[in-house]
């Protein structure tokens, strides 16, 4: 026989209790324990009545298993013990499989569920299916649905199996190798890239399993490990649905939950204040929930894929980092500075001399609490103090300053597991200037992160001196102006999302610019937008859409204004050759 597999059975002899079943007496009654020998010590364990049963039917298969390795011939021992229902990982069929899908039958569906359905039951062979994304957005909740609208007969040749980090690929492949036998075709493996092989070795699953007829989908937190088997052992032999990416309409739809304003606040993952579409709790609710996701779903996913791709060696620059144990550290500030420049960008937009930002206009103006305060201070030291107070936030923390070759690494990361965006800003004045914007595609972290930052900002020596209630009215207007910036941001990432074969970006002018623009190259025409957080209608609102130059030099540039649109949160309407789109019927009609 093979020593190989004789390594495995001796494997699996050892995930197995030692030694016997015994019992005490201690005051009348009588007390099951595991005793064993380690180290020539004897030791002993009081073992649960509802576990005693379990454990007594491994300690028979155990010895069942030693009878053999001691008693039959090598080239006869494998077959016999193969036999036997014995699985390295937590592998669910049956009545148990049935009881893991019941409860999420009465939940709405993703869109994405009917592209998981169609290789389940498709023709397709030698492929794997990969199902990937960020924590709590809907993966195994996936799965699960697929399984449980399962036909009777499907359904019996289906088994899920949950990888724990205990396993690797040897443990997985005789799993397998059992499951085949027990004539299983569909398998569902969550949570496969938790063996510290599997981005080396993944083409074990389509060139042995999916070749020879099995349905394998493997799915998993670990978006980047799936990006880099995919480039490397699973090239051209894998179908691959990432789920991170959570647009307005089906927040809406699967969540049902309604309204911009929500989505900006929590949106990005499958649940909401306390409502859990996968029971998994309030995912941006506070800043300490979402430094935990940051943290958990994405600094170490990173850290966790370059440590087992090509042996480590693709850390670059990040090396450093990672052997001071400070990269998850820097992946978590690096994500949090994003938001925090966005930030300090709605609060200097349009800098001039006596203005902080726009946000000092709209408070002076507001006719219910008008507040001149952000003209009263010091505009160019709170500007200042903003700007220090991003840049050393942490700095005591770290004993490696971050370089820009670090923030390129990471941000490059960030795209590949679909958390950055970048929208390019255009001028017109100068068409050689490259400039984008980064959105991050769960508005919920942005929302969190910029709230926690703004309420630190508030509590500077400069407001102190102003009351609780004027501290909230300012930090209210502030998180309005916020609003709106991200308003903008959703509506060009869904829509740069929805339409790959246009550009869609932002056109800036010497004085002025488009929100958006939809240009279509093909036909050489394209569409203008203004995008504002407002329920009302104002002649100013659609001013540069109007605007008989900048019409003309967008022309020029871009061809023939298909439309002219102002896209806001009130009802949709025509004011002459401008239309009104209400956002969120517009966000649901992309698709």
């Amino acid at each position: 026989m093979d020593p190989v597999r004789i390594r495995y059975i001796k494997e699996w002899i050892s995930q197995l209790p030692k030694g016997n079943i015994t019992y005490k007496n201690i005051r009348g009654k009588r007390y099951p324990y595991l005793q064993w020998t380690e180290n020539g010590k004897q030791k002993n364990k009081l073992i649960k009545d509802s576990e005693l049963q379990d454990i007594i039917e491994k300690i028979e298969q155990r010895k069942s298993l030693e009878k053999k390795l001691n008693e039959s011939k090598e080239s006869k021992l494998m077959p016999e013990v193969m036999q036997d229902k014995f699985y390295f990982s937590e592998v669910k069929t049956g009545h148990e499989l049935s009881d893991f899908v019941k409860p999420i039958r009465s939940l709405k569906k993703r869109e994405l569920f009917s592209t998981l359905r169609d290789y389940v039951y498709g023709n397709s062979t030698d492929r794997v299916f990969i199902l990937y994304g960020l924590r709590r957005t809907g993966k195994t909740t996936l799965i699960r649905q697929v399984i449980a609208d399962m036909p009777e007969d499907t359904f019996k040749k289906t088994a899920f199996v949950q990888i724990t980090p205990q396993i690797d690929l040897a443990k997985i492949n005789l799993d397998m190798r059992q499951l085949k036998k027990q004539g299983y075709r569909y398998v569902f493996i969550d949570e496969v890239t938790l063996m510290n092989d599997f981005i080396e070795g993944a083409a074990l699953f389509s060139d042995i399993f999916a070749s020879s007829g099995m349905k394998v989908i493997l799915s998993g937190t670990d978006s980047l490990g799936f990006v880099f088997s995919e480039d490397q052992e699973l090239y051209d032999r894998c179908f691959m649905l990432h789920t991170t990416f959570v647009p307005y309409r089906e927040f809406e739809n699967v969540l049902g939950i309604k309204g911009i304003d929500e989505y900006i606040r929590y949106g990005g993952t499958m649940s909401l204040g306390g409502v859990a579409y996968n029971q998994s709790g309030m995912t941006f609710a506070t800043k300490e929930s979402t430094t935990e996701y940051v943290d958990s779903a994405i600094a170490k996913n990173i850290q966790h894929s370059l440590k087992n791709y090509q042996d480590g060696t693709h850390f670059r620059n990040l090396a450093e980092l990672y052997e001071a144990n400070e990269l998850t550290s820097a992946i978590n500030r690096i994500v949090e500075d994003i938001t925090h420049r966005f930030t300090l960008d709605v609060l200097t937009k349009d800098f001039k001399s006596n203005d902080l930002s726009i946000s000092a206009k709209n408070m002076l103006r507001d006719r219910n609490n008008s507040n001149d305060i952000l003209y009263q201070i010091d505009t160019e030291t709170v500007t200042n103090q903003l700007r220090q107070l991003l840049e050393i936030r942490n700095k005591s923390e770290q004993t490696i300053d971050i370089s820009d070759a670090h923030r390129a690494e990471i941000k490059e990361y960030l795209d590949l597991l679909d958390i950055t965006v970048d929208i390019d800003l255009v001028s017109l004045t100068d068409l050689n200037k490259k400039e984008k914007h980064t959105v991050i595609t769960q508005p919920g972290m942005r929302y969190a992160q910029a709230e926690s930052l703004i309420k630190t900002l508030m509590q500077d020596d400069i407001f102190r001196t102003l009351s609780l209630v004027e501290r909230n009215n300012i930090t209210a207007r502030i998180l309005s102006e916020i609003k709106g910036r991200m308003l903008e941001d959703i509506v060009l990432l869904e829509t740069k999302i929805a339409f790959p074969k246009y550009e869609v970006f932002k056109l800036e002018f010497a004085r002025g610019e488009f929100d958006m623009v939809v240009f279509n190259p093909e036909e050489a025409t394209c569409a203008i937008y203004e995008i504002k957080y407002s329920t009302e209608i104002v002649e100013s609102q659609y001013r540069h859409l109007i605007d008989e130059e900048k019409c003309a030099a967008t022309e020029f540039r871009y061809g023939s204004i298909s439309g002219k649109y102002v896209i806001y949160r009130g009802e949709t309407c025509d004011v002459t050759d401008v239309h009104y789109l209400n956002v969120e019927e517009y966000l649901k009609g992309l698709v």
